[in-house]
């Protein structure tokens, strides 16, 4: 039961991240599943935080045994179109079936619905006119796309 005294969370768009990717690096067998490393070679950021993805990051993902479930640990950073620089850690997980996951991975365009896909985000910024999303918490919905993927980001209000 909530308490009405405390106020519902609501999630107030912040912005679409369309993030361009390399092929993916297999490491191998690790301790907790297979280990994949992503470039993440560029983009674009569009919203209240607009510019474009640097090519400086990657994600870092281990895929669990069955291999339906992916763990997901991105970093990466957006200049913005003012000249700030954020920095954005995105963990999350995607989790499809098997024949949805096969064609994700062959770059066909899958309808959002048929998997899961949803992140956790921490941005950081030391240009005072983006101080607010220091102390802000976000959450983020993506989708896997051909050459890239696409998250968009809310903060929780």
């Amino acid at each position: 039961m909530t308490d009405p005294a405390l106020p519902q969370p609501g999630l107030r768009h912040v912005c679409n991240l369309h993030v361009a990717i390399d092929p993916v690096r297999e490491m191998g067998r690790g301790r907790a599943g297979t280990r994949r490393i992503i470039p993440i070679t560029g983009g674009t950021a569009e919203g209240a935080i607009a510019g474009r993805i640097l090519h400086l990051g990657a994600d870092w993902q281990t895929v669990m045994d069955d291999g339906r479930l992916a763990e997901l640990d991105a970093r990466y950073a957006v200049e913005t179109h003012d000249g700030a620089t954020i920095e954005i850690q995105n963990y999350g997980f995607r989790y499809a079936e098997s024949d949805v996951l096969t064609r994700l991975l062959a770059g066909e365009s899958v309808p959002t619905d048929a998997y899961y896909m949803r992140t956790q985000a921490r941005l950081e910024s030391g240009d005072p006119r983006y101080s607010w999303v220091n102390r802000t918490l976000f959450v983020g919905t993506g989708a896997r796309r051909a050459g890239g993927v696409l998250i968009v980001l809310f903060a929780i209000e």
